[in-house]
C-alpha cells in the first residue's frame, strides 16, 4: 500500500515538528502561547538591541555594554578539577587586546578555535588589571556580514519562559522567518496599503523580527500596529452594530424622582451637566440599549448625573448597578448614593468581597427580591451567584480599569440593560473613538463655580524640611493635608508598612502637636468610614494614606497633598490624586 507523502510544512505546522524543536521545547513554547508556525511569526520581540556599532578593543571601558570584534589568539579552559572557574578567550584586533570569559563553558571548548574571528556583545569589567567581557553573546564570523544573528545587527530580544534561552529562541525564530514569512497572505488591498504607505504583511513580519535598519523596523511596527487597530475597530464596529439593532428597554418615566432629587440639591447643575444629562435621558428613553461613556474631570459632577440615571431606571420599575474598581471607591459611592437616594425611598445596598458572609447573603437576597433599587459594588456584582430581579441600568466607574468582558458580564445580569461608563481620565476625542468606538461619548467640560485650579509642583528630597514647613503653615491656617505613600511592588503588606512608618514619623517627629491619621486598604468598612468622618470633621489634620484615597474622598478643607515617590504612580493615578 502506497503512503501519501506528508504535506510540506506551512503556517499551520505545529512547532514540535520543526527541526531542532521536539516535544520538550514545544511544551516550553506553548507556555508563551506559541503552538504553530503562524503563532511564532506574530510573536514579535519585546525590543531590539543595536549591536551594529563595533567598539575597538582598546577603547573598551569598565561598566559599559559594548559590541566588539576580534580574532581568537588564545583559549584558557579551567584547570582539571576546577570546573566552576570561567572559560577564558584572548582576543586581538587592530587596536589592542581584551579577554572574554564565560561560566558554564563546556560547549565553548568544542565551538571556539584559535584563529576564528568573533563578534561579541556584553558587559565590560576590569579584573586583575585586564579588560574583560563577562558572559557576552558571541558569534563566529564566517559566512559574511548578512548572516550574523546574535551580534553585529539590530538583535531581537524576546519574552522568555524558564528553560527557554534567548539564543535558542532567536535561532529558531530566524529559521521560521527565513522559511515561512513569505507564505503569509496579504490582508490589505494594494490601494489601501499604497494610500497609507504601509509595507506588505510578509515584509513587516520579517523586519519585525530581523530588520536590517532602524527604518525597516519602524515601517514593520507601523504596519503591525495598523493591523492591530484595524482588528480593534472592526470588533468595535460589530459591537456597535449589534447594539443599535438590539431591542432594549425604553426607560421614560414621568421623572418625579429626578425632579425631587434636583430640588434637594443645594446647588444647580452646570450647563455641561445639563447637556450630558439630556443626552443620557434621551438614550434611556430610546428602544435600543444605551452605550455611553461619560467623561469628566474629578469634581465635575459625574456622580450626580449618574444618580439621575439611576432614579430614572428605578422609577421605570427597574434596578440599577454601580460597579467600581476598588473596595474603597465602592464604599464611597455607596455612601454617596445612599445619601442621595434613600431620602427618596430608594433602597441602596453594598456588595463587595470584603463583606462578611451573612451581610453578603443579605445583599444578594435584597437584589434578587427587588428590595434594593440600587446596588453598589466591585467585581463581586458580576459573580455567578448574584442575580437581579430586573436590572435596567449598569453604571461602570473608572472605565479604563475594566475590560469589555467585565462590562458584558454586568450587562448580562439583565435583559439588554442600558450601560453608562464613567472616567475621570482625560481622553482625547480621537483616542476615545479608537478605544471605545462601541460607545457614544459625553463630556462634562465645565467645573462647578468656585473651584480653583490645582497648582502642581515637584520637589527634591533635599527640600523635605521646606515641604513640612509649608504643610505646617497650611494646617496653622486652619486647613488640612494629605500625605500619599506609593504602592510598593504591588504588595499590600509593604504598602501598609511604608504608610504606617510614615504616619509614625510625622506624628512623633515632624508634627508632634497635630493629629496624624492613617488610612489603608486593610481597614474594614466601618474603620475607614470613621477615619474619613474624623478627617472631614477636622479632628485629623494630616491624613497619611496609601493610594486608597486616589478615588472617593472629598474634603474641601484639605488644601495640600504630598505625594511620596510620585514616579511610582501612573499619570491617571496622579490626575485622580490632584482632584482630591
Amino acid at each position: 500500500m502506497r503512503q501519501t507523502p506528508a504535506p510540506p510544512p506551512g503556517l499551520a505546522t505545529p512547532l514540535q515538528f520543526l527541526r531542532g524543536v521536539g516535544p520538550q521545547r514545544a511544551a516550553l513554547l506553548e507556555k508563551k502561547g506559541l503552538s504553530t508556525v503562524e503563532d511564532a511569526l506574530f510573536f514579535v520581540p519585546l525590543r531590539h538591541e543595536d549591536r551594529t556599532r563595533l567598539t575597538p578593543l582598546r577603547a573598551l571601558q569598565p561598566g559599559q555594554t559594548a559590541t566588539c570584534a576580534g580574532t581568537i589568539v588564545g583559549l584558557s579552559p579551567p584547570p582539571p578539577g576546577r570546573a566552576r572557574q570561567p572559560f577564558t578567550v584572548m582576543l586581538r584586533d587592530e587596536s589592542g587586546h581584551a579577554t572574554a570569559s564565560w561560566f558554564g563553558w563546556r560547549y565553548l571548548a568544542r565551538a571556539l578555535k584559535r584563529g576564528q574571528r568573533l563578534v561579541l556583545h556584553g558587559k565590560v569589567a576590569r579584573y586583575r588589571g585586564a579588560i574583560v567581557l563577562q558572559q557576552p553573546d558571541w558569534e563566529v564570523v564566517e559566512g559574511g556580514e548578512d548572516e550574523r544573528l546574535h551580534t553585529g545587527r539590530l538583535v531581537p530580544v524576546y519574552s522568555l519562559t524558564e528553560g527557554l534561552g534567548q539564543r535558542a529562541l532567536r535561532a529558531l525564530m530566524w529559521r521560521i522567518v527565513e522559511q515561512f514569512a513569505g507564505q503569509v497572505a496579504e490582508t490589505l488591498p494594494d490601494a489601501a496599503r499604497a494610500r497609507r504607505r504601509l509595507v506588505g504583511l510578509a515584509r513587516a513580519l520579517a523586519d519585525g523580527h530581523f530588520p536590517q535598519t532602524e527604518a525597516a523596523l519602524a515601517a514593520a511596527h507601523r504596519r503591525l500596529a495598523f493591523d492591530d487597530f484595524l482588528l480593534l475597530q472592526l470588533g468595535l464596529a460589530i459591537l456597535r452594530a449589534r447594539t443599535t439593532r438590539a431591542r432594549g428597554l425604553s426607560l421614560a418615566p414621568r421623572g418625579e424622582l429626578v425632579a425631587r432629587l434636583r430640588a434637594m440639591l443645594p446647588y444647580r447643575l452646570t450647563a455641561a451637566q445639563e447637556r450630558v444629562w439630556d443626552e443620557i435621558r434621551r438614550d434611556m428613553a430610546a428602544p435600543h440599549p444605551m452605550h455611553r461613556l461619560l467623561q469628566g474631570d474629578v469634581g465635575s459632577g459625574k456622580t450626580v448625573v449618574a444618580a439621575l440615571a439611576v432614579l430614572t431606571a428605578v422609577e421605570a420599575g427597574y434596578q440599577a448597578a454601580v460597579m467600581a474598581p476598588t473596595e474603597i471607591l465602592a464604599e464611597q459611592h455607596f455612601v454617596t448614593f445612599r445619601d442621595l437616594l434613600e431620602p427618596l425611598g430608594v433602597g441602596v445596598t453594598l456588595l463587595t468581597s470584603a463583606l462578611k458572609p451573612r451581610a453578603r447573603a443579605a445583599a444578594r437576597a435584597a437584589l434578587a427580591a427587588g428590595e434594593a433599587g440600587c446596588a453598589v459594588g466591585t467585581h463581586a456584582l458580576v459573580e455567578q451567584g448574584v442575580a437581579f430581579r430586573r436590572l435596567g441600568l449598569a453604571v461602570v466607574d473608572e472605565q479604563h480599569r475594566f475590560g469589555v468582558e467585565q462590562r458584558a458580564r454586568l450587562r448580562g445580569k439583565g435583559e439588554h440593560p442600558d450601560l453608562l461608563v464613567m472616567t475621570a481620565t482625560p481622553i482625547p476625542r480621537t483616542l476615545a473613538l479608537t478605544l471605545y468606538g462601541d460607545l457614544d461619548v459625553s463630556v462634562i467640560d465645565e467645573l462647578p463655580p468656585g473651584r480653583r485650579p490645582v497648582v502642581t509642583v515637584t520637589r527634591a528630597e533635599a527640600k523635605r524640611r521646606e515641604i513640612h514647613a509649608f504643610i505646617g503653615a497650611e494646617v496653622a491656617a486652619g486647613r488640612q493635608a494629605y500625605v500619599v505613600c506609593p504602592l510598593v511592588e504591588e504588595s499590600e503588606a509593604l504598602d501598609l508598612a511604608a504608610a504606617t512608618d510614615m504616619a509614625r514619623r510625622l506624628g512623633e517627629e515632624v508634627f508632634p502637636r497635630l493629629t496624624v491619621g492613617l488610612l489603608h486598604g486593610r481597614l474594614g468598612v466601618e474603620e475607614k468610614d470613621a477615619i474619613m468622618r474624623r478627617f472631614k470633621a477636622g479632628e485629623i489634620q494630616v491624613l497619611v494614606s496609601t493610594t486608597v484615597i486616589e478615588v472617593g474622598i472629598d474634603v474641601p478643607n484639605a488644601s495640600v497633598m504630598l505625594v511620596e515617590h510620585a514616579e511610582r504612580f501612573g499619570l491617571s493615578q496622579l490626575h485622580q490624586l490632584r482632584g482630591r
